[in-house]
């Protein structure tokens, strides 16, 4: 029987295990398929505070595993397969084993919807990204493509022209999903082009992204557009499926939490992208799991 469990290795999951372990509570992480979650994929991180020498995603990750293991937290190298919240205790179930918790935190984030094509998964982080916020300052003059047409990739797109010299949106349709007000800006931008009724087929490059291999949805016509960066936007999905019922979750399947962390089950939390669909940075979710290890330890207290 462990005080808590864990779910999730990302910045949330390993922020809530290293102050549920500081507050000398037996904390177990089942760090699940990635070890860091996604911003484990970032090649460099320069803008989460106090780190300006821009770690890389690794080499933050290694951090928060080496600060929460100095406090006594355990970690399972291990995947979560299903999880019943009926107790307490409350039961997590592995591929390897069934483990018992008076409190879980979960943080199992959420993944940027793919493309599936050839050179999308081997140029993440070296020209491929999912994240403009997170990436944009490093393509300073140069000239990217934006993949999407909704909301988020326009405002994304908008935000990339802060950075680079040239930014074209290509989208499948002929005209863009995307709010009125944000269309129009996007059009008004001297910097923002649109590449109508087309798909991305292939991401080239060696060390890193040279540019993309498109197909006209119209006529069939096959092209190339040149380019270092290729931001791709078609949506995000949160990893709540192994969580069922257990919970409660939003119309898209996000974790509901109070302002205190905690879910629709009693000594049940969350942290980090699996309940935050908007802000997506490594400094909310690191807040979000200090806040849920805080609840975590006053809830545990009390009983």
């Amino acid at each position: 029987m462990k005080d808590v469990i864990v779910i999730g290795s990302g910045p949330a999951g390993l922020t809530a295990a290293l102050y549920a372990a500081r507050a000398n509570l037996s904390t177990t992480v089942i760090t699940g398929p990635e070890l860091g979650g996604q911003v484990a994929m970032t090649w460099e991180i320069d803008n989460y505070p106090g780190f300006h020498e821009n770690p890389t995603g690794a080499e933050l990750t290694s951090n928060l595993v080496e600060h929460a293991e100095k406090f006594g937290a355990e970690l399972i190298y291990d995947e979560v397969t299903e999880v019943d919240f009926s107790g307490p205790p409350h039961k997590v179930k592995t591929y390897a084993e069934e483990l018992e918790a008076r409190a879980v935190v979960i943080a199992v984030g959420a993944s940027a919807n793919r493309l599936g094509v050839p050179g999308e998964n081997e140029m993440v982080g070296r020209g491929v990204s999912y994240c403009a916020t997170c990436d944009g300052a490093f393509f300073k003059d140069e000239d990217v493509l934006v993949v999407g047409g909704g909301d988020s990739a326009v405002e994304e797109a908008l935000f990339l022209t802060r950075f680079a010299r040239t930014v074209r949106i290509v989208h499948r349709r002929d005209e863009l999903r995307a709010g009125e007000n944000l269309a129009d800006r996007a059009r008004d931008n001297e910097k923002i082009d649109f590449v109508w009724n087309t798909v991305v087929e292939e991401i080239v490059g060696e060390e890193s992204v040279s540019g993309a291999k498109t197909r006209r949805t119209d006529t069939g016509e096959e092209g190339f557009l040149e380019a270092t960066g290729v931001f791709i936007f078609i949506g995000h999905y949160p990893n709540s499926k192994v969580l069922g019922d257990a919970v409660r979750l939003d119309e898209h399947g996000y974790v509901i939490v109070d302002d205190h962390m905690r879910t629709s089950v009693e000594g049940v939390f969350a942290a980090g992208e699996i309940m935050d669909p908007q802000w997506r940075q490594v400094a909310t979710s690191v807040g979000q799991g200090a806040a849920a290890g805080m609840s975590v330890e006053h809830y545990l207290s009390q009983q």
